[in-house]
């Protein structure tokens, strides 16, 4: 019933102004061009990238500390470079399907010390306007650590294609399906939300929003 994507601690209140933009949005919205845009769009980010334009707030494009050139080497199909999967990340936004999922990343050894915006988004509703921009995906497609499980161009497909049933065949409820992932925005992803709370670690440690 609910959906969770982690945010940089601070973002809420631009996400609810402007919606969820993936790194490709953001980078659009702040005319990044060049090989400035190259390097955070279509490389490794092994830290956090901080975005400034003229008349908008300060953004921030999340590190991948979780994935490596390594480790998507080892694999990816060979018709598929490290680049290509940068490159189809960021033009998505993602959701973790359960809180376990979530906390699992909040309380990894990176990010476990940092304060995040958690947003809860109701799955039926969110669904409900974006279905033909949605994707699902059976793994954290943006990790290779501590081993590179395999993907290629098939890893993320649309909600009428997804072999739902051989997965509940292979896992526990729950597990089935790991990422939501839409299309380059929700502009209006406030109209969905139902909390936001920040959270260190797996401790939630303030409410920002509720919905009335």
């Amino acid at each position: 019933p609910t959906l969770f994507h982690m945010a940089e601690r601070g973002s809420w209140a631009s996400i609810q102004r402007c919606g969820l933009l993936s790194t490709s949005a953001l980078l659009d919205r702040y005319k990044v061009t060049g090989s400035r845009r190259e390097i955070i769009e279509s490389c490794r980010r092994p830290q956090s990238v901080k975005l400034q334009a003229k008349n908008l707030p300060e953004a921030v494009v999340r590190d991948q500390i979780p994935m490596d050139d390594a480790g998507l080497l080892r694999c990816l199909p060979k018709h598929i470079s490290p680049r290509d999967w940068y490159q189809l990340l960021n033009k998505k936004v993602f959701f973790w399907l359960n809180r376990s999922r979530l906390y699992k990343l909040t309380g990894a050894k990176a990010y476990r010390d940092k304060y995040h915006d958690v947003i809860e988004v109701d799955t039926a509703s969110i669904i409900s306007s974006y279905r033909e921009q949605i994707w699902l995906c059976p793994m954290n497609s943006g990790n290779t650590k501590p081993f590179p499980h395999k993907r290629d161009e098939n890893t993320f497909l649309r909600i009428r294609d997804y072999p739902y049933d051989q997965w509940r065949q292979k896992r526990q409820k729950g597990e089935r399906v790991v990422e939501l992932a839409i299309d380059y925005s929700v502009p209006d992803l406030a109209r969905f939300v139902k909390r936001v709370t920040v959270v260190n670690g797996k401790n939630e440690v303030d409410e920002l929003y509720r919905r009335p």
